[in-house]
């Protein structure tokens, strides 16, 4: 059987920036170790299963894998998926709809002058919550830097999330961020692919900007480029941090990757006070073929 895919970068508007992802088209018929399969020979951050709807009012149910774990919600597999289906199908409307295990995703779609679909918004399924403290001194292990480099005035380091369970710490500078290097065994140790996914790192920078990297290497992600749940995550945890009704900020990541990635986000509280999170950026088609499976 040949399946179709394509792949696109995400959070980019240039070829060979942002995080790159794959969508695969047919594969109903596939169960989840055939799938984690395909996502190994990619052996992209993650790759997207792109399946029937089975509830109403949904464009497609999906499945993402990275190399080593399914998820059940991730930022730019949502929004590379949502452009690139958009595309596929002649879309005319403004949004699509993706059910997948954390729940359902709507996307936002953006368009350029002459109609095409360049970019999407999603909101992340869940609202944010902490769900364990994490010690300066655990982070520092996971990440190959002295305590001191771990902040803990904005936020303290902590795990939580928006429908992904990730590790945030704040750094003291960009030094120190770009001097991170993840420990696999510390991460055995204190982040263990039970209680997160990965760690989201990040720095202040001027006009409500931040600098993130984020390690994931028990689940087959040594460094994301551009990491949609974890910023979600991080615009929820700053909001709950700082306080206040919403927040809007951009993040770039990837950049000591040589993947420049820029993800717009927002975070606000609903009218039941729980905090929601969205993010958004630009994708970028870049091949397209058939894989055997």
């Amino acid at each position: 059987m040949a399946l179709e895919f394509e792949t696109c970068d995400v959070f980019t508007e240039t070829r060979f920036c942002g995080n790159p992802l794959a969508v695969v088209q047919g594969g109903a018929a596939l169960d989840g170790a055939a799938m984690q399969r395909i996502a190994r020979e990619f052996n992209l951050s993650e790759t997207v299963f792109v399946l029937p709807a089975e509830a109403q009012g949904a464009d497609a149910r999906i499945r993402i894998f990275t190399p080593g774990a399914e998820l059940p919600f991730a930022g730019h597999p949502n929004v590379g998926t949502a452009v690139m289906l958009a595309r596929r199908r002649g879309t005319t409307g403004d949004a699509i709809v993706l059910d997948q295990a954390a729940g359902r995703v709507v996307a936002r779609l953006a368009r350029d002058a002459a109609g095409l679909v360049t970019a999407a918004e999603i909101e992340a399924p869940l609202p944010y919550a902490t769900s364990a403290p994490l010690a300066p001194a655990a982070v520092a292990a996971c990440i190959g830097l002295p305590e001191s480099a771990v902040l803990t005035t904005t936020h303290a380091p902590a795990i939580g999330g928006c429908g992904n369970a990730t590790a945030f710490a704040e750094l003291a500078d960009l030094a120190a961020l770009a001097a991170a290097a993840p420990d696999a065994a510390a991460f055995r140790t204190h982040l263990p692919a039970s209680a997160c996914i990965g760690i989201h790192l990040h720095v202040a920078l001027p006009d409500r900007r931040r600098r993130a990297r984020m390690f994931g290497p028990l689940v087959g992600v040594p460094e994301d480029p551009a990491t949609g749940s974890a910023n979600v995550g991080l615009a929820g945890l700053l909001l709950q941090s700082a306080g206040g009704e919403c927040l809007a900020l951009e993040v770039e990541q990837g950049i000591e990757m040589g993947r420049p990635s820029r993800l717009s986000l927002r975070a606000w509280r609903d009218a039941a006070g729980a905090i929601r999170a969205a993010v958004g950026g630009g994708v970028v088609a870049v091949s397209a073929g058939t894989i055997s499976v």
